[in-house]
């Protein structure tokens, strides 16, 4: 049987979105082929197994995610301004793709405890704004994973709700709210 070029990025979408909806573990390979509409040998032919491609799906995303909040960081060096930037980011990543939003930063996958030192990840660009705007004496304290932690909640929260029918989206439309939020939470 022949190759589509697509199966992988097939795999890859209908996996991310079961994964999202129902969970890595509630998620089985049978199911992952049936939405691409492949064989389920067809996924070893991409990936080791499916802990191979739920690895792949979160370290490749969650180290694209943090290229994005490096390249706000080294925009500029106003910090309120990367603060909206940043939650600009996250919010129309959430209206654009709210799976893999919720995929990378909302579902508990068990692979935070596989990301290695030294690889990039949101958190760790997240705690250098923080570090930045506690070293600049902008924000109150000296914990810049405490600071990181704050700002995710003020923007995850408000898009689990969306996912719940408990807040109108788009994400978007909250983004100068949770900007002001974090602003006022970790701001002297």
């Amino acid at each position: 049987m022949p190759r589509h070029p697509d199966t992988k990025q097939r795999i890859e979408r209908v996996a991310l979105g079961l994964f999202a909806a129902k969970g890595v573990d509630a998620t089985t390979t049978k199911d992952i082929a049936a939405g691409a509409e492949i064989s389920e040998g067809a996924i070893y032919r991409h990936f080791e197994g499916k802990d191979a491609l739920i690895w792949h799906l979160f370290s490749t995303n969650y180290a694209a995610l943090a290229g994005h909040l490096d390249e706000i960081l080294d925009a500029t060096d106003d910090f309120s301004r990367r603060v909206e930037l940043a939650v600009d980011l996250f919010c129309g990543m959430f209206d654009r793709d709210p799976d893999l939003f919720r995929f990378i930063l909302l579902a508990q996958h068990g692979q935070l405890d596989k990301v290695p030192d030294g690889m990039a990840n949101p958190v760790n660009s997240l705690e250098r704004l923080f570090r930045d705007g506690i070293d600049a004496g902008l924000c109150r304290g000296d914990n810049a994973t405490l600071l990181a932690g704050i700002a995710l909640g003020i923007v995850l929260q408000p898009a689990t709700f969306i996912i719940y029918g408990r807040l109108d989206g788009p994400l978007t439309a909250h983004a100068p709210s949770l900007a002001e939020a974090i602003r006022k939470a970790v701001m002297s």
